[in-house]
């Protein structure tokens, strides 16, 4: 009777896996290749990657508590036409992306964007901040660190301060 149990639940699995297999050619050759050839076409007619970014991650170390931090990141257009960014943004609340709207950034030219962070929780981040441009091209910058908590009451005067003066 094990024999026979085992034997079913085998072929059933073995059954299940190859049904889920996707290595089979269900397609025929010829969609497949109207397929590659709308890739191909794809790949020509999408636009130059025109935004370079001077860093893509910045690290902002152990940041105490309570203290918000900025980090500069500057953006250039390596691209042949002249755009805005048109939107800067952040995964959560406790990151403020800040740059110039209304300014056109010229081939070769380069602009900041200012993000900002407000460490109020303790505990390590890692925050992405999204820049669309160009209408739907899009690149990603992060920012990270180590919040630390602070005291909550201020040190302890020290009495021994007064015998080193005397």
């Amino acid at each position: 009777m094990k024999k026979v149990i085992f034997l079913s639940a085998f072929s059933f699995l073995s059954f299940a896996t190859f049904a889920q297999h996707e290595g089979h050619a269900h397609a025929a050759p010829a969609a497949a290749a109207v397929t590659a050839q709308a890739s191909k076409a794809a790949e020509t007619t999408a636009p130059a990657d025109a935004l370079a970014l001077k860093e893509v991650e910045f690290d902002f170390g152990k940041v105490p508590q309570g203290k918000p931090v900025t980090h500069e990141f500057s953006v250039t257009n390596t691209g042949k036409a002249a755009f805005k960014l048109d939107n800067v943004q952040a995964s959560c609340g406790c990151t403020t992306p800040v740059w110039d709207r209304e300014q056109v950034i010229e081939p070769g030219a380069s602009a900041k964007i200012t993000v900002g962070f407000n460490a109020a929780a303790a505990g390590p981040f890692t925050k992405p901040v999204t820049i669309t441009y160009n209408g739907t091209q899009t690149k990603v910058m992060t920012i990270k660190g180590e919040v630390f908590a602070t005291p909550a009451a201020s040190a302890p005067a020290n009495q021994g301060v007064n015998d080193l003066k005397n």
